[in-house]
């Protein structure tokens, strides 16, 4: 999964005034409900599962789908379905918080350096490319031979590597945002940096904003189960949608159920979250239309 084309990314900066209203692309409605659906299973998790997704229950392993086990059992007995319910408070949580990391550091990186002068913004760039070097599995490796593996540390591994992504889109934003007239005139009036930035840059890239959160919260999902099937993310008996693939590895040609279910549940979630970044992105990009 690749991230957006940030050297080519579109802003758009018109002035305050009426719009001409688009119609709500079908990609934005899908994506927008399965997101809901995943994020209502999530909060539903806090107070209701039909098991105990920890519980571990010899008598019951291996049990077939049926209507008190809805997805069946594991081999240690526990309920797949309680599990995939937790499993998505825990892909959620690190998705949101490697994303707050990496848009926290990464958007006023992009403004700093669009707005900065030619030598000062490139180097800015070249630092941040530094970053491209250490994808999130290897920032994971590192951190957990000194910190060990857990879920703090693939978030913040996977936060790291997407500041990359939020910055270079950002600065392309920006540096559309400060060849305006509006912008111009503030200069010229004598408004500072950061007043441009806030008044100007930032509410202008939003949109932008808005758009790689949500692609780099897909990215997170995947990125979250990947390291969790290698030993790298959540550890038990927290579940896990990754963990729990990796446990069915060896009980695949008596059960295949169990790889199937999360699976399902990790390539749903990433399509919802794909399909609303695309809608938003047709949804603020008006330029988006035109080339349909």
């Amino acid at each position: 999964m690749s991230a957006p084309n940030t050297e080519a990314a579109v802003v758009s900066v018109a002035p305050e005034g009426r719009r001409r209203r688009r119609p709500v692309p079908g990609s934005l409605l899908v994506g927008a409900l399965i997101v809901v659906a995943v994020l209502g299973m999530a909060l539903l998790s806090f107070v209701w599962t039909p098991h105990d997704p920890t519980l571990v229950n010899p008598a019951a392993r291996l049990e077939t789908p049926s209507s008190e086990y809805w997805f069946g059992t594991d081999k240690f007995g526990r309920d797949v379905f309680s599990q995939i319910m937790m499993g998505s408070r825990t892909t959620l949580f690190v998705g949101f918080v490697a994303v707050g990391v990496a848009a926290l550091v990464g958007v006023p990186l992009g403004i700093v350096a669009g707005m900065a002068p030619g030598w000062f913004g490139e180097l800015l760039m070249r630092g941040n490319d530094l970053i491209l070097a250490f994808p999130a599995l290897l920032l994971t490796i590192m951190f957990s031979a000194v910190y060990g593996a857990g879920t703090l540390v693939a978030m913040v591994a996977i936060g790291i590597a997407s500041i990359p992504h939020f910055a270079r889109l950002i600065r392309g934003g920006t540096l559309q945002v400060m060849r305006t007239e509006y912008v111009v005139a503030a200069r010229a009036a004598g408004r500072g940096p950061f007043a441009i930035a806030v008044r100007h840059v930032l509410p202008n890239v939003s949109g932008l904003v808005i758009v790689q959160a949500s692609v780099g919260f897909a990215i997170a999902v995947l990125a979250e189960a990947a390291l969790s099937f290698l030993g790298f993310g959540t550890p038990p008996p927290t579940p896990s949608w990754g963990r729990m693939l990796q446990e069915s590895q060896e009980m695949l040609s008596i059960a295949p159920r169990l790889a199937v279910f999360p699976g399902i549940a990790i390539a749903v979630a990433v399509l919802g979250f794909n399909l609303l970044g695309d809608g938003l992105r047709d949804r603020f990009d008006p330029k988006m239309e035109d080339r349909r």
